[in-house]
């Protein structure tokens, strides 16, 4: 005998009944954002891509950067995870460790990244730190055995040699301070900003986003305070100039960005959010050009148009809109309703 739905609770639509487990179990109705999440990761992307010229901008050590665009954003997010709490309640206590842990990632990301703006540049270091395109779905594959198509694996030569010739190694000709330990960097936070990605893609299949984002922030500004204490500098006191510059890569970045990501990430495949991410330094040139005035070589774009390229090839078939088999008409020969569209 089924049990009675709870009260207040929506009944399942028909669409709903045809999500994977993971997918029904995050959608909340009435969230446009959900029911769309290509469209909220594609905003993430674009909005985190602002971060590196922000950064730029800001002019100051990896620690202090780090430190103070998570500090900025928890009260923001606080007051955003609040009424997740009273509706929903606490996460299990299963699901801290996991939080923890993706905030660990997310700090060593930014110190890493953060590092190798000033020696590779703020687009191009961007650019390299996606190799995640190739990382993502490989540790989705590895420890959730989720499918990863051969002809992904195909591409992953060629988005190598994309980084290769990005880094400015062939020609010496790299925009920055040191562009070998830039790539170096880059390339480190790049695994570390990978397991990020993964860890809270797969924490936030059970739902209570925001809450999980909010430790996952306040732990990052934690690992990020202690590593700048002690190896990668850090100011307390960076001035107003700096602080605002930090806000706003706190806002743009931390509050609207990431977040949108962390909403969007779980309702995706692998391939497609790994896909829908390297918008972010696609923009991050763009915008690195423009307000930096960074000019990358011939060889360096073609490094970044390999890389997009190929990533996008490698995860077309997750992209490319699949058709549904034509439906027959109900008994009263009426067409089929909404619920026969593409999701």
């Amino acid at each position: 005998m089924p049990r009675p739905a709870r009260r207040g609770a929506p009944s399942a639509t028909p669409a709903d009944q045809r999500m994977s487990p993971v997918r029904r179990r995050t959608v909340r109705p009435g969230s446009r954002l959900l029911r769309r999440p290509a469209w909220g990761m594609a905003v993430g992307a674009l909005c985190v891509s602002a971060s590196a010229v922000l950064l730029g901008l800001a002019r100051t050590g990896p620690g202090t950067a780090s430190f103070y665009r998570c500090v900025l954003a928890l009260p923001a997010l606080v007051v955003l995870a609040v009424p997740e709490r009273r509706r929903q309640g606490p996460p299990p206590r299963g699901q801290y460790g996991l939080a923890l842990l993706a905030g660990a990632a997310f700090a060593w990301d930014m110190l890493l990244w953060t590092q190798a703006i000033a020696e590779v540049g703020a687009g191009l270091s961007t650019v390299l730190v996606n190799v995640q395109v190739v990382l993502v779905p490989l540790l989705a594959w590895a420890i959730d055995r989720e499918p990863v198509p051969r002809s992904f694996l195909l591409w992953v030569p060629v988005i190598l040699v994309g980084v290769v010739l990005t880094a400015g190694v062939a020609e010496g000709g790299a925009f920055g301070t040191d562009p070998r330990a830039g790539t170096l960097h880059a390339v480190l936070a790049a695994v570390c900003y990978s397991v990020f990605l993964f860890l809270l893609r797969r924490g936030g299949h059970s739902g209570l986003v925001r809450q999980r984002y909010v430790l996952v922030i306040a732990c990052a500004a934690v690992v990020s305070l202690l590593a700048g204490r002690f190896s990668y500098g850090l100011d307390l006191a960076p001035g107003w100039k700096v602080m605002g510059w930090l806000l706003a890569v706190a806002v743009s970045s931390q509050v609207v960005g990431w977040l949108l990501v962390a909403s969007a990430s779980p309702m995706l495949s692998s391939h497609l959010g790994a896909v829908l991410l390297l918008l972010t330094p696609v923009g991050a040139v763009a915008l690195g050009a423009v307000v930096l005035g960074e000019r990358p070589t011939v060889l360096q774009l073609a490094g970044c148009v390999l890389i997009l390229l190929s990533a996008y090839c490698a995860a077309a078939r997750e992209i490319r809109p699949r058709r549904r088999p034509a439906r027959p008409s109900g008994a009263d020969g009426s067409a089929p309703g909404p619920e026969g569209t593409p999701d």
